[in-house]
């Protein structure tokens, strides 16, 4: 076998096992996206977010989350969290307010998001974020499984880490409408089905009780929903007659047929739009 014969061997071995990548500058921004094929952690410079004083209705979540983020950016103990519950209530708003607030309070901590789908390389993820001297929030945000879904068996590696263990400069947090990672009918046709009923769910049922924080969201009251389009509209500088405002208010929900943080947002930026109010 000659030498150009073998160099492309070695070329196409390389090329099917690429080395692996070199960690990023973390320095240049607080927030990165992990994407795969080929591997590589995208910078963030300008983080889609609310400020946390403008989630209403959830302070008790929000409290939680916050003192348990800090705990975790101070290098003291902290539990993965997983965020359930109720559409559009700021489960990944609220996530990205707590770093925000973690960051203004000049403590160190970086925001990592990971796709679902993404799963099955989350061990190489880690690896890199282990040999870091940052620390470092993992979100992923709806998070849930489907019937023949393995992806969760790669999420263990980020709640139980294996031998290694997780690593010390990691915590993850999870937003899901389910409480339990999986559909109920799931749930119901497997223990219907299987042998033993307690064991066909277990596992998959079970990831959830990894997180070491529950948070729940439900759906709000109807003066909460006015209460957070009010806050909208101070911290815009948009000036509305009240009974105008409420009136429009409680018609857009109807025409929704829900009440949520994520309706009330979506009312504001029509009256900004209609009130000829920038949002910067």
């Amino acid at each position: 076998m000659d030498d150009t014969t073998l160099t492309r061997i070695a070329e196409a071995l390389e090329r099917m096992a690429p080395a692996a990548m070199a960690a990023p500058d973390f320095a240049v921004a607080d927030g990165f996206v992990w994407h795969v094929d080929p591997d590589r952690l995208e910078p963030v410079t300008n983080i889609n977010r609310v400020s946390l004083e403008l989630l209403v209705g959830i302070d008790r979540s929000r409290d939680t989350l916050l003192e348990n983020t800090r705990q975790f950016s101070r290098g003291l103990p902290a539990n993965n969290a997983l965020l359930w519950g109720a559409r559009g209530m700021g489960k990944s708003s609220i996530v990205k307010a707590v770093h925000a607030q973690i960051r203004a309070e000049g403590l160190p901590l970086k925001i990592v998001e990971l796709q679902r789908e993404d799963l099955p390389s989350v061990a190489r993820l880690l690896n890199l974020l282990r040999a870091s001297n940052e620390r470092f929030l993992l979100f992923c945000d709806d998070l849930s499984f489907s019937h023949d879904d393995q992806h969760y068996k790669s999420l263990k590696a980020v709640l139980d880490g294996g031998i290694e263990g997780r690593p010390e400069n990691v915590v993850f947090y999870a937003t899901s409408n389910r409480r339990h990672l999986m559909p109920r009918d799931m749930i119901e046709n497997e223990r219907s089905s299987a042998i033993n009923p307690s064991e066909a769910v277990e596992e998959k049922v079970s990831l959830s009780d990894r997180f070491g924080l529950w948070l729940g969201f439900h759906p709000c009251s109807q003066d909460e929903y006015l209460a957070m389009i009010d806050g909208y509209c101070a911290a815009h500088g948009v000036t509305v007659d009240a009974d105008r405002l409420r009136a429009e208010a409680i018609e857009w929900q109807a025409t929704r047929g829900a009440r949520s943080g994520r309706v009330a947002w979506q009312f504001f930026v029509d009256l900004a739009g209609r009130e000829g109010v920038a949002l910067i």
